[in-house]
């Protein structure tokens, strides 16, 4: 009986991913995203944003393949020459990202609504992990703010 519990609990811990499907890849959705997509600041990132709404499923692969909300990050290379650092603040966005998520797709208007996201580093100094995870949560505080009002 012991083990049946603690399987109980494991279901409903929150599970902290950034799987495959979760990763803005599509060459197509960027272009749309920098052509269509709204954008807010918050130093030293600027967030690309763009709603848009889900068609009904085709096939059975539609949960595997796409997800209700999808990121993408990048730094640009002006500012950093190596590409190890460039790595590293990455690194740094897509761990903040992957941590504060939940509470961004956990929304209900997200429910019938796909919302992408693109995360630009725009610092000309490398940052801390302190300093990346609290100004990410400042950006996601805005598009929640922005997401209740119904975009």
């Amino acid at each position: 009986m012991e083990g049946f519990f603690n399987f109980v609990s494991l279901e409903q811990k929150t599970r902290y991913t950034l799987g495959k499907t979760e990763r803005l890849k599509s060459r197509k959705e960027i272009e749309q995203l920098f052509k269509t997509g709204k954008s807010l600041s918050v130093y030293p990132f600027r967030v690309l944003y763009l709603f848009k709404h889900l068609s009904p499923p085709v096939d059975n692969n539609f949960e595997k393949t796409c997800s209700p909300l999808q990121a993408g990050f990048t730094v640009s290379s002006r500012n950093f020459k190596k590409a190890t650092d460039r790595n590293r603040v990455k690194r740094l966005m897509r761990e903040a990202w992957r941590l504060q998520k939940n509470e961004l797709q956990s929304l209900p208007n997200l429910a019938q609504q796909k919302l992408s996201v693109f995360v630009i580093y725009i610092g000309k100094e490398l940052p801390n992990y302190e300093t990346v995870f609290e100004k990410i949560a400042l950006a996601f505080k805005r598009l929640i703010k922005l997401t209740g009002e119904g975009y």
